[in-house]
């Protein structure tokens, strides 16, 4: 994993405070961890490479998304009788984050499959299957996530051309099991998402961000006083690496301009209401900012969750119907409820959008500070936009709730 650089340091030594989000990780002096995503590939990784060569790697190296090339050791491993199949497993690490599935065993068993398969992906014990739509994967399939699938497929095409795989890409089923996953399991809201039989296997990154509500809100707060002593008029706050990469290709802020929100809104619209700027666009997934639509300023799923009844108020401003509402009402997740919206041509994105931004100003409380808000989908492509408004303009009504 890449070095963070020390607090109150910059880069190459100018002796200027470090901003943005990898300054604020430092700052919080919390260990990061790694996701299940990221176990998972480590874990079919060593696997598929036993299958070919007969030797388990340990530790197993891999390449996460940004770069970081953290090492994992095996915790078990079995290459079965005429190497039909390999299995490995390692144990996940979650950091200094209160994580359900830390310590948690992440096994992969691969076996070798006709060439021209491509890799085919099933959910052993413990990893769940999907059953209801809304979610980034159609159901039946394995809650293995997306990008977790594609960084098994980059490592495993790796090991096939370097060890004698089928080709450039390797042709093998994965089947991702997690020990007592089920049981965990229950700890997570899988079972009201219709995610049945066990866990997902998640992570965008790669790395678990960890953080304390105390110690992440005070490195908000220092994100946005660097931002002032840089003369940034204009900074984002964000609710991930992935809401954080569309803000700057908008926007074309710099690093130092940007603020891991995660879920802490209120955090951010709290201090910049006493320490503003001149310009604030908040950019995140659309569920989570149908929370702060809604009047939540804590976006964690355990202390708010996304309100149907109030997205289907919206879809009505927006022109849907009562039988499109009532959908949306019963929509199994905010994503589900979107696209309803949009096959019917509702703009539901974009009064998610505007509300929150409007929710926003409510907090700032006449604070001289433009905001601007950004929805996003799980891919990273814009589903909403709320153009840049101040105190004092006119403010759109918010649906009763």
């Amino acid at each position: 994993m890449a070095e963070a650089q020390p607090q109150g340091t910059g880069p190459q030594g100018t002796g200027k405070a470090a901003g943005g989000r990898s300054a604020q990780l430092a700052h919080t002096g919390l260990r990061p961890g790694w996701t299940t995503g990221a176990c998972a590939t480590a874990a079919s990784t060593a696997a598929y490479t036993a299958l070919l060569t007969g030797e388990f790697p340990d530790p197993v190296t891999i390449t996460l998304p940004k770069g970081q090339t953290p090492s994992f050791a095996l915790a078990v491993e079995e290459l079965a009788p005429g190497r039909s199949t390999a299995m490995a497993g390692v144990v996940k690490d979650a950091g200094d984050d209160p994580d359900v599935t830390h310590g948690a065993l992440v096994r992969a068993t691969v076996r070798a499959l006709p060439a021209g398969s491509g890799v085919v992906f099933k959910a052993g014990a413990g990893v769940g299957t999907v059953t209801r739509p809304g979610l980034p994967l159609d159901v039946g399939e394995p809650a293995i996530n997306p990008v977790p699938r594609q960084l098994m497929r980059e490592h495993l095409a790796e090991v096939a051309a370097r060890h004698g795989g089928t080709g450039a890409t390797a042709d093998v089923e994965v089947e991702i099991s997690v020990d007592h996953g089920e049981e965990i399991a229950r700890s997570t809201w899988n079972p009201r998402l219709g995610i049945l039989g066990g866990l997902s296997i998640l992570g965008t990154t790669g790395i678990v961000v960890p953080y304390s509500c105390s110690a992440w809100i005070d490195s908000i707060r220092r994100g946005v006083d660097v931002a002032r002593a840089a003369g940034r008029r204009h900074v984002a706050g964000c609710t991930g690496s992935t809401s954080e990469k569309v803000a700057v290709a908008l926007h074309h802020l710099p690093e130092d301009a940007l603020l891991d929100m995660g879920d802490f809104a209120g955090a951010v619209l709290k201090y910049i209401r006493r320490h503003p700027v001149e310009r604030l666009t908040i950019c995140g997934g659309f569920a989570k900012l149908s929370k702060l639509a809604a009047g939540h300023l804590d976006l964690h799923s355990a202390r708010s969750q996304v309100d149907k009844g109030f997205l289907a108020e919206l879809a009505r401003r927006g022109g849907a119907d009562e039988a499109l509402a009532g959908a949306v009402a019963e929509a199994n997740t905010g994503l589900a409820a979107l696209q309803l919206c949009t096959a019917a041509g509702v703009p539901l994105g974009d009064l998610v959008a505007a509300t929150a931004r409007d929710e926003s100003l409510a907090v700032l409380r006449g604070a001289p500070v433009a905001v601007d808000v950004i929805c996003i989908d799980r891919a990273g492509m814009v589903v909403g936009r709320a153009e840049p408004r101040g105190p004092g303009e006119d403010r759109q009504g918010s649906p009763q709730r």
